[in-house]
C-alpha cells in the first residue's frame, strides 16, 4: 500500500466515476497526440503550423496530469505524465542551454531582421549594428526603399561590405559585412513567393573563412504551401563539419519543432539561441493583429566548431518580426 495519494483502477463502478475516467482521457488525449507527432516527426497538412507552438503545449501539459491525479485516475495519469515528460524533454534544453567548444578566434556578431517587405524601421537596424558592433547583418524581404533608408542613415560607413537583392515586395535579401565578401552571389528558393537569399564569405582577421547567407524559405501560412516549405528547407546549404565554417541567419518560417529544420541541424549545425538557454524567446508574432502567441523562426544557425557567447532578440517597429542578435567566437585561424 502507497502512502499519500491513492490512485484507484480505472474500472468504474459508478456513473460518477466513469465521467471522471471520461473527462481525464478528453484532457489527456490531445496532448499525447501531439506529443507523438512531435516525437515521430509526423507533419501532415495543419500540423505543420501547430507544431510551432510545442513549447506552449508542453508548459500546459502539467494541467492534464494535475486533473487526473486530483481524479485518482490511473491510466489517464501515466499517459499524461508520459506526455509531459516527453514534450518537456525536447522543449527543455533549450532555456537550459549546452557546453561550447573552446574557441581562441574573434569574436563575431551576427545580426538577422526580416524587415516585413520594407516596413521594418530602417534606423533602428543601423541603431543596432552601431550600439552592438555588429560585423555581419541578414536582411530579409529587403526592398529598394530599405536599402535607400539604410544609405541615408550611415549603413555604408559601418558595414561597407555588401551583397543585395532589393525586390518590391517580399522577395529580397541582403548581406552587409565589415569584412570583404568573396564567393558572394544570390540563390532564389523555388517556394511560391520566390524568396531569394543573398551569400557570402567573410575571412575577420585571425579567423579561418567563414560562409554566411540570408537564410528565407517559404512560408507554411496555407496547405498547398507545405510541399514548397519543405523543399526550400531542404534544399538550404548543409553544415560542412570538415570544410569551410558555415552560417545560416535568417527567416526560417520553422521553428525546432519541425522535422525539416532538425534535419538541416544533424548536419553539422546549432541553434545559437538554444545553444545558450535562449531558445524560448520568441521573434515573430502576434501575427496581423491576431493574438498569436509569438513563436521562434528566426534563427542564426552555426558550425558546431564555432562558440556562440550570447543571443538577443530586438523589436524592429514596423516589422512583425523581431531582429537576433547572436554574438560568437570564432576558431582561430
Amino acid at each position: 500500500m502507497v502512502t499519500g495519494v491513492t490512485i484507484e483502477t480505472d474500472r468504474p463502478t459508478t456513473p460518477r466515476q466513469s465521467r471522471r475516467t471520461a473527462l481525464c482521457w478528453v484532457a489527456v488525449a490531445p496532448g499525447a497526440g501531439w506529443a507523438l507527432a512531435r516525437l515521430l516527426g509526423v507533419e501532415p497538412g495543419p500540423l505543420v503550423q501547430l507544431l510551432a507552438f510545442t513549447p506552449y503545449v508542453a508548459a500546459g501539459s502539467l494541467v492534464p496530469l494535475l486533473l487526473a491525479l486530483a481524479l485518482r485516475r490511473r491510466w489517464p495519469a501515466v499517459v499524461a505524465a508520459g506526455t509531459a515528460l516527453a514534450l518537456l524533454a525536447v522543449v527543455a534544453p533549450r532555456a537550459l542551454g549546452s557546453p561550447q567548444p573552446a574557441t581562441t578566434g574573434p569574436i563575431l556578431r551576427v545580426l538577422t531582421a526580416n524587415v516585413l517587405a520594407g516596413a521594418g524601421d530602417a534606423r533602428t537596424v543601423v541603431d543596432l549594428v552601431r550600439a552592438h558592433r555588429v560585423d555581419v547583418l541578414a536582411l530579409q524581404e529587403f526592398t529598394p526603399d530599405t536599402q535607400a533608408d539604410l544609405d541615408r542613415l550611415g549603413l555604408a560607413g559601418l558595414l561597407p561590405h555588401r551583397r543585395t537583392n532589393p525586390q518590391v515586395g517580399t522577395a529580397g535579401s541582403a548581406l552587409y559585412t565589415r569584412f570583404p565578401l568573396t564567393g558572394d552571389g544570390v540563390r532564389h528558393n523555388r517556394g511560391g513567393w520566390g524568396f531569394s537569399q543573398a551569400y557570402g564569405t567573410v575571412t575577420p582577421p585571425g579567423a579561418p573563412p567563414v560562409r554566411v547567407e540570408s537564410v528565407h524559405p517559404a512560408a507554411p501560412y496555407a496547405l498547398d504551401q507545405n510541399g514548397h516549405w519543405r523543399a526550400d528547407l531542404a534544399a538550404q546549404p548543409p553544415a560542412t563539419p570538415d570544410g569551410t565554417l558555415g552560417i545560416l541567419a535568417g527567416d526560417f518560417n520553422a521553428t525546432l519543432d519541425h522535422a525539416p529544420l532538425r534535419t538541416l541541424l544533424d548536419t553539422g549545425y546549432v541553434d545559437a539561441a538554444a545553444a545558450v538557454g535562449a531558445g524560448l524567446t520568441g521573434t515573430w508574432g502576434p501575427y496581423d493583429g491576431h493574438p498569436i502567441p509569438p513563436v521562434v523562426i528566426d534563427h542564426v544557425l552555426v558550425d558546431r566548431r564555432i562558440a556562440v557567447r550570447s543571443v538577443t532578440v530586438h523589436p524592429v517597429p514596423g516589422s512583425d518580426h523581431r531582429a537576433v542578435l547572436a554574438e560568437l567566437r570564432l576558431p582561430a585561424a
